[in-house]
């Protein structure tokens, strides 16, 4: 399993119900191939509770380690993924909504005022919660009362989590107005990032080169080269290969033969594409999509 984003890195599975802008799931981060979700963002804002295990969780150029107990709030529209983080297994409640489910009325105060003055300022991406800090902990109790809510759903559920997630909010609201105003800033590297990332993705299966990706955002290789480096902790070619990897599994997953797919995914041959695959998944594309969906044969 994994992530469905568009040629941007936005994800293509955010609920957007105008009816009830919440979506609420239990999830294990062996869910997905590897132990990873890879670098996605959307609208919605995005509630963690981690429920047993830990996880390294990345916003932007923030990396948290996440226990059990503890928590994470995600701003609206920032870049994020989640890995594995030891040998065992993450359990974690997520909660997403969209801040119209906040404000209502577009142009509201309840917008303009409440809302926008957070999630407009892009140095604002995330807080990790600590059980052991007060503002921290009454959101976390806020997060479990709607993982409980969600199990068996009574009768006013949607109104309880709207009230709930008000409560969240305004808790958030009174922290981040608390802050010096030198705070509010717009967050060039975090821009300079999305695009890299969104070019490398319009173009995964092409031959770009690292001045390519330097020249899309008007830099040079060598700054690109540790700009990349710094906020992602991969080089721009690892990153393009595990992209090529994490792309090919659908398509084994369909039974394509792995001449097409190494060909479809840019790779000069099937071996180089093997090769590459099993130093990513741990195992051949065979074996994977035997292991996935058995077919009679694979070229």
């Amino acid at each position: 399993m994994q992530i469905l984003t568009n040629e941007y890195q936005l994800e293509l599975s955010s609920k957007n119900d105008y009816s009830f802008p919440v979506d609420t799931n239990l999830d294990t981060i062996l869910d997905y191939e590897n132990g990873k979700f890879l670098w996605h963002w959307h609208p919605e804002i995005e509630l963690t509770l981690i429920v047993s295990g830990e996880m390294e969780y990345r916003v932007n150029e923030h990396v948290y380690i996440l226990k059990e107990g503890e928590g994470l709030f995600a701003n609206s529209n920032a870049l994020h993924a989640g890995f594995q983080n030891g040998e065992n297994n993450c359990y974690y409640f997520r909660i997403k909504f969209h801040p119209r489910f906040l404000y209502g009325y577009e142009g509201s105060i309840l917008q303009t005022k409440y809302v926008d003055f957070i999630i407009k300022n892009d140095s604002w991406d995330s807080i990790k919660l600590d059980p052991n800090m007060q503002r921290h902990a009454e959101i976390l109790d806020k997060i479990k009362e709607i993982h409980r809510l969600s199990q068996q759903p009574p009768t006013d559920y949607e109104l309880r989590i709207q009230l709930l997630c008000m409560q969240i909010w305004q808790i958030l609201y009174d922290y981040y107005s608390s802050l010096p105003g030198d705070n509010m800033r717009v967050n060039r590297h975090i821009d300079r990032l999305r695009n890299i990332l969104i070019y490398i993705q319009e173009n995964f299966d092409q031959p770009i080169s690292i001045v390519d990706v330097a020249g899309s955002v008007n830099i040079c290789k060598e700054e690109c080269c540790r700009f990349f480096k710094k906020y992602m902790n991969t080089t721009i070619i690892e990153y393009q290969m595990s992209l090529r990897i994490q792309n090919s599994l659908s398509l084994l997953r369909r039974g394509e033969s792995i001449t097409h797919i190494a060909g479809e995914m840019g790779f000069n041959s099937p071996a180089y594409y093997t090769k590459i695959f099993k130093r990513y998944m741990k195992c051949t594309p065979k074996e994977y999509a035997k292991k996935t969906k058995p077919r009679e044969s694979y070229q």
